[in-house]
């Protein structure tokens, strides 16, 4: 994009992270928020349930449907979507407003439909697309982490291919060959000091 170059310093900017379905945007947040405490991560809210380990207020503030309902009305999201024809994820307004008045570096981590109406409310933002090496390593990891049924996963695969296809809409990609790495680079990229990498994804699959 044509003032890429000027978003790459993030301290009290917000960084916004998305990608397709079992990319490792959850593994590769969790790395930044254990290993780089200084950097302010928001908790979506959902209305999914809670996978094993998961917990209430750490990974997501998990919301019946009439909760939720209560935030759009009350306009306390930033954005929202339904994701996957299925659950609604969105990011509360206040948090991400007070950390960013104080100075510090936020990061969301959202779906693509919730990334494009962050760019909608606030173009200065800097958005950061995580991709898989090759698409057949994004197959792997999905039916690897064993979190939803054969139908479940051919619908994020759908979306997947949705997904991958904005690509351009970003500032800059990463590659997640490896959690720690992208998670370091998306690090030093909010910082100003990462190196813009544009998409290096084997897109060439025929079912894309």
């Amino acid at each position: 994009m044509a003032d890429r170059d000027a978003r790459t310093s993030g301290a009290g900017r917000l960084t916004v992270l998305a990608g397709p379905t079992a990319v490792g945007k959850g593994s590769v947040a969790a790395y930044v928020r254990q290993h780089h405490p200084d950097v302010w991560i928001s908790v979506s809210a959902t209305t999914r349930r809670p996978r094993p380990g998961e917990v209430d207020g750490v990974h997501y503030h998990f919301v019946d449907d009439a909760q939720f309902d209560a935030m759009i009305a009350e306009q306390q999201l930033l954005e929202w979507a339904v994701v996957h024809g299925a659950a609604r994820y969105g990011t509360p307004r206040g948090p991400v407003a007070e950390v960013l008045e104080a100075g510090r570096p936020a990061l969301l981590e959202i779906d693509l439909q919730g990334a494009r109406q962050v760019r909608a409310a606030m173009p200065e933002a800097f958005f950061v697309f995580l991709a898989p090496p090759t698409w057949d390593e994004l197959v792997r990891r999905l039916v690897g982490r064993g979190t939803e049924d054969e139908a479940e996963r051919e619908r994020r695969l759908g979306t997947a291919r949705e997904e991958l296809a904005a690509e351009s809409e970003f500032d800059v990609t990463i590659v997640n060959t490896e959690i720690p790495a992208a998670a370091e680079e998306l690090v030093a990229l909010m910082g100003g000091s990462g190196p813009d990498r544009r998409p290096t994804t084997d897109l060439s699959n025929p079912n894309l």
